[in-house]
């Protein structure tokens, strides 16, 4: 489950340079640091049942006894009164938060009451249909759509790249954008093969770099 976070790393940042989301920045804090995310409804479940199993999937096996102490903490606490229990709850999840995003590599900022994003509402869901059409179709649409964009700028500057010295640069601009969209596509679905690894390639910058 911890390989999950990093997979939505993945597809946030592919959906993040083709213009979907604005949350690139850290989408997979994004998506294990909300309130309603896969985390924290784990947990929540947890509570309910009394039963801290759904919840050690989220964290190494290192890092279990401090969720398994926790958990017992949260119990004790949370039958006394309505507060307490909303008080003993929330230490809760964000104890189990902060460790899962520290098995991750990750640092903890806090949890946050923002909805999850499309496209990792996307990908949850391809999940729990057994089928990941819907999303392959809506990333590869997107990813067609963006490279089209890019592709028709460069192609209409290069048309005119030899009429002047502020034509040539408008085309170099372009240019650039075109080709750096493309790259960084192909970086980032390369590295979708690797996600179980701590590393995830770094998102685009348009013209962040000269060729």
């Amino acid at each position: 489950m911890i390989a999950r976070c990093n997979a939505a790393r993945v597809l946030a940042l592919v959906f993040g340079m083709i213009g979907i989301g604005a949350l690139l920045a850290d989408s997979a804090s994004a998506h294990c640091d909300t309130l309603n995310g896969p985390v924290v409804m784990d947990a929540k479940a947890a509570l309910e049942k009394g039963d801290v199993t759904p919840t050690l999937r989220w964290v190494t096996k290192e890092n279990e006894p401090e969720i398994r102490a926790a958990f017992k903490k949260t119990l004790a606490v949370r039958s006394k009164d309505a507060e307490a229990r909303e008080l003993a709850d929330m230490y809760f999840f964000e104890t189990l938060v902060r460790i899962h995003r520290a098995g991750e590599g990750a640092p903890y900022t806090g949890l946050k009451a923002a909805p999850v994003e499309p496209i990792i509402a996307a990908s949850d869901k391809a999940l729990e249909t057994g089928s990941a059409d819907d999303l392959t179709k809506a990333l590869t649409g997107h990813v067609a759509a963006g490279v089209r964009e890019r592709f028709e700028k460069a192609a209409a500057a290069k048309k005119h790249a030899n009429d002047s010295v502020e034509a040539g640069r408008e085309y170099v601009e372009a240019y650039v954008q075109y080709t750096h969209y493309v790259e960084g596509v192909d970086e980032v679905a390369a590295g979708a093969g690797a996600i179980h690894d701590e590393q995830t390639p770094a998102a685009p910058k348009e013209g962040g770099h000269a060729h």
